[in-house]
């Protein structure tokens, strides 16, 4: 199975086309989206750390 075996998912690959062995990406539905993105602002704002300061390791001089 090679580049020329369009069956294949590599001969999918070097053809540009898309099927059973390689199908396209699915897209996402809107809903789902945006759970996600209210439910990741909810945890920055609730869990928002400050930053740790770096310092110079002495052993590295």
């Amino acid at each position: 199975m090679g580049k020329g075996d369009q069956k294949s998912t590599k001969g999918k690959r070097v053809r540009g086309s898309y099927g059973k062995t390689r199908p396209r990406k699915s897209s996402k539905t809107g809903l789902l989206t945006e759970e996600r993105t209210k439910d990741n602002e909810e945890k920055t704002s609730s869990e928002e750390k400050p930053k740790a300061k770096r310092t110079k390791n002495p052993s590295h001089n």
